[in-house]
């Protein structure tokens, strides 16, 4: 389970895969080594006990998600359908508390899952992802794909605060300055668009927060070939410790 903490001084960040038997599921639940998920009233736990990398720290706390509604719909990201993408909670309020480090907040969240029958890498080439919530509650999601056959999907959805979702117009596409790293980015946006913060900075991804004329968003640029890259492969160890 994939969890980090972005703070002014820097952030905590905790992936590690682990073996089958640290795997357990069911309807309503899921739990992977010390940390899990599971829904509760219509609510989502989300339980984390972590050690970061690369300096080993304890990462322990509770993220309650209250969504204000649930989406419906999936939507297939390729022409073959292997790769689906759904939004669960485009809008919801998450309750933030962790014990390590020792902190506890309030605000604005999102939930949305993807699942495939083949690795992404198969298939894409790269993804633009962002979502973008205004001061009357509507949220904007723009999703655009590259595929390896030279077909491209584009979603560009917006949900009002009880969940109805209407497709719209896509925006032009605005090009981000590059990464350290030298990866490319662009999103779609009406206006000026510029990235204000850069969370995570990697060869093949970047996670950013941009400044919008509708207000912040966060967005996500992902890099297929430069993931499949035996460099970059040989360098996952480093943030993604296996064990068991």
């Amino acid at each position: 389970m994939n969890a980090v903490l972005y703070g002014p001084r820097g952030k905590r960040w905790a992936m590690t895969e682990r073996g089958a038997s640290a795997l357990s599921r069911d309807e309503d639940f899921i739990r992977i080594g010390g940390s899990g998920m599971s829904w509760e009233d219509g609510r989502l736990s989300i339980s984390i006990d972590e050690v970061t990398v690369p300096f080993p720290t304890r990462l322990r706390g509770l993220i309650v998600l209250h969504p204000s509604a649930l989406g419906r719909a999936s939507y297939a990201l390729d022409p073959a359908g292997r790769h689906r993408w759904m939004p669960l909670a485009p809008s919801a309020r998450a309750e933030v508390s962790f014990d390590s480090p020792s902190l506890r907040w309030s605000g604005n969240a999102y939930f949305d899952t993807n699942a495939g029958a083949a690795p992404l890498e198969s298939d894409f080439l790269h993804w633009s992802w962002s979502r973008q919530q205004d001061s009357e509650g509507t949220t904007t999601v723009l999703y655009d794909v590259a595929c390896r056959d030279g077909t491209a999907r584009g979603l560009a959805l917006r949900y009002d605060p009880s969940g109805e979702v209407s497709h719209i117009a896509p925006p032009p596409w605005r090009t981000l300055r590059r990464t350290l790293w030298g990866l490319g980015r662009a999103t779609r946006g009406d206006g000026g668009v510029r990235v204000e913060r850069t969370l995570e900075d990697t060869p093949f991804y970047a996670r950013s927060v941009l400044a919008t004329d509708r207000g912040p968003a966060v967005h996500e640029m992902l890099s297929l070939n430069r993931f499949r890259a035996p460099l970059v492969q040989a360098m996952l160890s480093f943030r993604m410790p296996r064990r068991g």
